[in-house]
């Protein structure tokens, strides 16, 4: 779920200079674009530049980045002290500054990193560069991805002789498509030669016949996952393209100054002070190539999915609410909730106090809200019973950082409902994927506040599978509602089913990943959501809390009916949307059955 921004300006640096008081324009809208975007990575961050026709001997790339939740700041206040340190006669002169400062250039791309493999260490971070004596094989790279078939392009590219310096899946793309380029460009050299004996015309008319969409196509065709990737060239030539699944997102704006990529919507409409219908979706399996001269074209890399699979998951948790869009989806998944959350509570709504979890699922909130008092035609009882202290999300911080950050995350509001097991207490939360912060924390702390019952409410379904496109989610052991459903086989006697999904996925081990069946889903099949839910609850509620507790998650049917553009629900149903997925989640099953599942 990193994220990405790209910037590119169609008129020279003194055109903004003139109109805007400043030649800093694209830096500072790029800005913009990745403070706005700080939800989607807290790990690092990087910015590359891109200066069009610069002389032989100046650099025309720059690049700076940082690892750590203030990468952002670090990143522009580094720049910004290079820039200081220039002369006032340079600051003021454009031409000057193109020429003396690091980042006054055209073109940008931007990268907040959320890892997802475990690899830390600044040689991850985004963007990735690819350096070649000619400007039109040096390319710069940055995405939003997550590739599951890892194994099978590392042996492609070391079977052509090729020798990846890492595994990691960006390390594979940078490498695939900068050997394809390099491809193409001979491939333009050997037509163009036979026209012209210049070399240095020669160089100029590959730039401007560089077919970008054939060298990203014969590099994508062997990637299985879930993808936007952007990427620019030396000489100036820039691309965004999208998986064919579309799982995840990415938004464009083009005017007569300028093109802008991010993967939220919200995101652009701020930094570009526009409309919400001024801003495009790419579409899945397409890339949108802006040529150094400034056209913008559109090529279908590969054709849509016909089923696609666009993340429901982000939607919930990781997408800024201020989309228009996310909004109202995110009220419907609170609103679908009222009468599973009124059984609950055995409609005594004089009784109960109905509260969020801060901070993403206050949108959620107002939904339950809404549709509780639409069902009961009374008022209901609202406070702020739960404060976070620390901002940070505890699902996606390192394991061995998780379970004591569990204990302090959260604080109650004391007084917020009546002592003495008088008043029940609602709260919603966006998901609930390990319990860890539950079962350590939350619980707890409610638990002081002495009331009659407990009812946590999950605005997403069970998240029972491993994501193996872009949520650091991977081990089965992880999710409470896979152990959940195993301590109900056990109980029941029913062991054997276990046992029997085990064999049935080390049989297939050594298949192709398009013959892979996932058959983990068996494992929830004896059990309804309520009894999984019930396990659940049994399972987090901590001994010393003295009240009843009850979880009330939604459902997969009102999933769809609140995201119905986002079908992507892998994580709940285990219908992975590429043949990886399936691959993976086998192997993940065979790790937690045969006690490897912290690997």
């Amino acid at each position: 779920m990193c994220g990405i921004a790209m910037v590119r300006l169609l008129k020279p640096l003194d055109y903004y200079q003139e109109k805007y008081g400043t030649w800093q324009y694209g830096l500072q809208k790029m800005y913009l674009l990745m403070e706005k975007q700080h939800n989607r990575g807290q790990e690092g961050a990087g910015l590359a530049t891109v200066k069009l026709d610069m002389p032989a001997g100046e650099e025309y790339i720059w690049r700076e980045r940082v690892e750590g939740k203030n990468a952002i700041q670090e990143i522009f206040a580094t720049i910004n002290k290079k820039m200081s340190n220039a002369t006032a006669d340079v600051y003021r002169n454009v031409a000057k500054s193109k020429e003396e400062l690091p980042f006054a250039g055209e073109l940008y791309l931007g990268h907040l990193r959320y890892s997802t493999t475990g690899r830390s260490g600044l040689s991850y971070v985004h963007p990735f560069l690819r350096r070649h004596n000619w400007k039109n094989r040096t390319l710069v790279l940055a995405g939003n991805f997550n590739l599951t078939n890892v194994d099978e392009l590392f042996d492609h590219l070391t079977l052509k002789g090729q020798h990846p310096r890492d595994k990691g899946d960006t390390f594979l793309m940078l490498e695939s498509l900068g050997f394809q380029l390099d491809q193409e460009v001979q491939k333009e050299y050997d037509i163009i030669k036979k026209r012209y004996s210049n070399d240095l015309v020669i160089t100029q008319k590959i730039e401007e016949n560089l077919d970008i969409a054939s060298f990203i196509r014969k590099s994508e065709k062997m990637w299985d996952g879930g993808y936007v990737i952007c990427g620019m060239l030396g000489h100036g030539d820039s691309f965004v393209f999208r998986d064919p699944k579309g799982i995840r997102p990415a938004f464009y704006y083009i005017s007569d100054e300028i093109v802008v990529t991010a993967s939220e919507r919200p995101v652009i409409q701020t930094a570009m002070n526009v409309k919400e219908e001024d801003i495009k979706e790419l579409q899945p399996g397409e890339a949108m190539i802006i040529k150094k001269d400034g056209t913008v074209k559109f090529e279908t890399i590969r054709s849509a999915a016909p089923e696609l699979a666009k993340c429901s998951f982000e939607r919930i948790y990781f997408s800024r609410g201020s989309d228009i869009d996310i909004y109202r989806e995110r009220k419907q998944l609170g609103e679908s909730l009222a009468q599973p959350i009124l059984k609950a509570i055995d409609n005594d709504i004089e009784n109960t106090v109905f509260s969020f979890i801060p901070n993403t699922a206050e949108v959620a909130f107002y939904g339950m809200k809404d549709g509780i008092k639409a069902s009961t035609k009374v008022p209901i009882r609202v406070e702020k019973v739960l404060i976070k202290d620390i901002k940070l999300r505890t699902f996606i911080s390192s394991n061995n950082e998780r379970d004591d950050l569990a204990t302090h995350v959260y604080d109650v509001t004391y007084g917020s409902i009546r002592r003495g097991k008088v008043d029940n207490l609602v709260c919603i939360d966006d998901s609930i994927v390990r319990g860890t912060t539950l079962k350590q924390s939350i619980l707890k702390i409610l638990n002081r506040l002495e009331p009659k019952k407990i009812v946590i409410v999950s605005s997403s379904p069970q998240v029972r599978f491993p994501d193996y496109y872009g949520i650091d989610m991977a081990r089965m052991n992880e999710f409470c509602a896979f152990r959940a459903a195993i301590e109900l086989l056990k109980e029941s006697g029913r062991q054997s089913l276990i046992d029997a999904v085990y064999h049935k996925s080390k049989a297939q081990e050594n298949l192709p990943k398009e013959q892979v069946v996932n058959y983990v889903t068996e494992i929830y099949e004896p059990f309804t959501q309520d009894e999984i839910s019930k396990k659940i609850a049994e399972m987090l509620t901590p001994g010393d809390v003295n009240c009843p507790v009850e979880l009330v998650y939604q459902t997969i049917d009102g999933l769809h009916k609140a995201c119905p553009n986002h079908t992507g629900d892998w994580y709940f149903s285990g219908n992975y949307p590429t043949p990886g997925g399936n691959r993976l989640v086998n192997k993940a099953f065979i790790n937690y059955y045969e006690g490897r599942d912290n690997n």
